[in-house]
């Protein structure tokens, strides 16, 4: 149990955290979320660098880490859909390609290939996380000012926009993992 998988695990410890306090649904429990999403945001970069610094990676981080984000990511849109702010497909979307690439990669593993995370599954995550933080903008200023224009503007147009964004990149990294991957998979 190296410091990556310490802060790996602490990632879904906060995970738990950062959707319970958004289900509160109160300014109070929105800045802790929000604060405690970022501290989860940067454990994720943490543990991959000092892994890397170290080469002390372990096959315990490499299934582990992916689960952590997952767990992370998704816990976060599915509080989000809970408080009304994001419809469920949209993160249903999301789910199933997290359930279908995440799989595939166990799979592998289990017969020794290694389907490799692609640049635009970084670029997707990256989305998600933007798209958390969009909606973490609008909850707070909301708490802070409900009839403001601005609210108005994050609600109507911001987090619409961000989330169709992350179902595009979302649909694509899918497509484009398949397709990088196709060799290997057909081996399955």
């Amino acid at each position: 149990m190296n410091i990556s998988n310490k802060l790996t695990f602490l990632r879904i410890f906060l995970a738990f955290f950062c959707v319970g306090f958004v289900l509160v649904n109160t300014f109070l429990f929105h800045i802790l979320a929000l604060l405690l999403f970022l501290v989860a945001s940067l454990t994720d970069f943490l543990d991959g660098y000092l892994a890397r610094k170290h080469n002390n990676t372990t096959d315990l981080g490499k299934i582990l880490d992916p689960i952590a984000d997952k767990i992370l990511i998704i816990g976060m849109f599915a509080a989000f859909v809970e408080i009304g702010i994001i419809t469920a497909w949209m993160v249903i979307v999301i789910l199933l390609r997290e359930f279908i690439i995440t799989s595939l990669r166990f799979y592998g593993l289990r017969k020794n290939i290694v389907l490799e995370a692609q640049r635009l599954g970084k670029h997707k995550t990256f989305s998600q996380v933007v798209g958390i933080l969009v909606i973490f903008s609008f909850l707070i200023c909301y708490d802070i000012c409900p009839q403001a224009n601005f609210t108005d503007f994050l609600r109507a147009w911001a987090i619409p926009v961000v989330m169709w964004y992350i179902i595009v990149v979302t649909l694509f990294s899918g497509a484009s993992f398949f397709w990088q991957n196709r060799q290997a998979i057909k081996t399955f």
